[in-house]
């Protein structure tokens, strides 16, 4: 995937407030580490690409729109979408849906909702934990998702399996729109804690959870980061940009 041609084409560069959600759509982010896999995934490259909104997940996003582009934006995170769909769907009424991660995570969501936002209807469904479905899987996921046939789907089963498995099946989901956010299920459901604001504004959200996880993330900040700046350096000077 072209760094240049997605930052110049795909990424998204306004305020949420102007997505038109009463239309049916995908939403995806993309990060420094997302891109990186997707250099070598081309499922999930097609599934970023074909995204209707691409949100820029990510401060090396943010940079590489500023060195390439010339313009400033700001970094609209998984958690981002997700709070401004939630007040959305409170303020006109509308059914969300949760699809993913572990049934005692799913709960702790459904009574966070319940509390804050009091005007939506939710549900969700566990799927099973693997690393790829089997056609009877992903029937029962569809299933319960056009059953209830909600206004938002969520879907948090880690990148890129839920980015491909959203791309593979949009067209049979009954859902208007359709997002992939991962670990900001756990963020909600408050099984893992977030960085505080202070590392989200400097640019370093990354660092306290590399410090509490260092065996998961470490490959995404000394791997794929120096990885991402390399691109970054090739697309801003035109050199193999393939």
């Amino acid at each position: 995937m072209n760094l240049r041609k997605i930052i110049d084409d795909h990424i998204f560069t306004e305020d949420l407030s102007t997505i038109n959600l009463e239309e049916k759509k995908v939403i995806n982010t993309v990060n420094p580490h997302s891109y990186c896999v997707s250099k070598t995934d081309d499922a999930f490259s097609q599934a970023l690409l074909n995204s209707d909104i691409l949100l820029p997940d990510g401060s090396g996003i943010v940079l590489a729109t500023k060195i390439l582009r010339g313009k400033t934006i700001n970094k609209i995170a998984g958690a981002d979408i997700h709070k401004h769909l939630l007040e959305y769907a409170d303020k006109n009424n509308k059914k969300v849906f949760y699809l993913g991660a572990a049934e005692s995570t799913l709960k702790l969501i459904k009574e966070r909702i319940s509390k804050e936002y009091l005007n939506i209807k939710v549900e969700s469904y566990s799927p099973p934990y693997k690393s790829v479905f089997s056609e009877e899987d992903t029937s029962k996921m569809i299933s319960k998702v056009n059953d209830f046939e909600p206004d938002i789907l969520f879907v948090g089963m880690t990148a890129p399996k839920q980015e491909k498995w959203v791309a593979s099946n949009k067209d049979k989901l009954k859902a208007t729109i359709t997002v992939s956010i991962g670990a900001v299920f756990d963020f909600y459901a408050g099984t893992v804690e977030r960085s505080s604001p202070f590392w989200i504004k400097i640019g370093l959200e990354w660092l306290p959870r590399l410090i509490k996880e260092p065996k998961r993330l470490w490959r995404r900040n000394f791997v794929s980061t120096p990885l991402f700046l390399w691109f970054l350096f090739k697309a801003k000077f035109k050199i193999n940009q393939s």
